[in-house]
């Protein structure tokens, strides 16, 4: 001890204070049991919360064509937006390659992932009333099914599993044949989970965000197209020239959270200017 500076001691123990003070920042919860697996999910609290807060909440789902895909993904994006004052979450969900299951059971979980951020909003200081789903790819497609699929009742029958507005990176928002195939052709599956086909007026607001070399950017603009016919809400950030996934590099990671951070303060969820950082470089081509 006597060897170490009393600068380097308070040093390393503020390291490990930091270090604590993360940890306490994050808890994981189990929000469901499956006959496959038990469901977790991961929640980011803001600097200053507490239980008796009624803040806004958001529930991010990983991409992985319903077949992949790990709950770190989306770990920067719920970091930013607790540091921002709302509650994050990233929620688990069976896939095929570890639960053997269509993508007909990933929006059932998204579903309950839903419904569990609602039915628990008192002790997560959540205000039930304003939650986001959110979601990349495969992700942004069972997100979107939180709200937009035929009227069926809660999984537990009294709390609504429909989120309040939706942010949606690269999303299916169209079972089409091309990817049918994954549910065994069934078209009243299809049809189901296909959000484009179910949008009404009062479909929650909406935040897309495509790259226009996506091969699922057409979806998009049907999306927009079918939102000015019914009159709800949505809005299309564009990447120009950019492919399927590109919001996880470097500039659009933070341009898209800077788009996502100005949604947010639209809809009353954040207030002042976002503090992230956008790179001082051009798009890549």
């Amino acid at each position: 001890m006597k060897n170490i500076s009393f600068a380097a001691f308070m040093l390393t123990y503020l390291c490990i204070v930091s270090h604590v003070m993360a940890q306490q920042e994050t808890k994981t919860f189990t929000y469901t049991k499956t006959p496959q697996a038990d469901l977790d999910i991961v929640v980011h609290y803001p600097p200053d919360w507490k239980e008796t807060d009624k803040r806004p909440g958001i529930v991010f789902f990983f991409g992985g064509g319903w077949e992949n895909g790990s709950i770190n993904a989306f770990e920067r994006q719920a970091k930013y937006l607790a540091s921002r004052g709302m509650v994050s979450a990233r929620a688990d969900y069976r896939v095929k390659s570890r639960h053997g299951v269509t993508p007909k059971e990933c929006v059932d979980d998204a579903r309950s992932a839903i419904g569990w951020f609602r039915k628990n909003a008192a002790t997560l200081g959540v205000d039930p009333d304003r939650i986001v789903a959110s979601g990349g790819s495969a992700g942004g497609h069972i997100a979107a099914c939180t709200v937009l699929m035929p009227e069926s009742e809660p999984n537990d029958g009294t709390v609504s599993h429909k989120a309040n507005a939706l942010i949606l990176f690269n999303p299916v928002l169209n079972f089409g044949p091309q990817m049918q195939e994954r549910i065994g052709r069934d078209q009243a599956v299809a049809k189901a989970i296909s959000p484009l086909l179910h949008l009404r007026k009062e479909s929650p607001p909406t935040l897309l965000l495509f790259g226009t070399d996506d091969f699922l950017f057409k979806q998009g603009e049907e999306f927009m197209q079918r939102s000015k016919e019914v009159g709800c809400r949505a809005e299309m950030y564009t990447a120009e020239k950019q492919p399927h996934g590109f919001f996880h590099k470097s500039p659009w990671y933070e341009r898209t959270l800077y788009r996502t951070d100005e949604f947010l303060n639209s809809l009353g969820y954040l207030s002042g200017k976002p503090t992230i950082t956008i790179p001082d470089s051009k798009p890549t081509p």
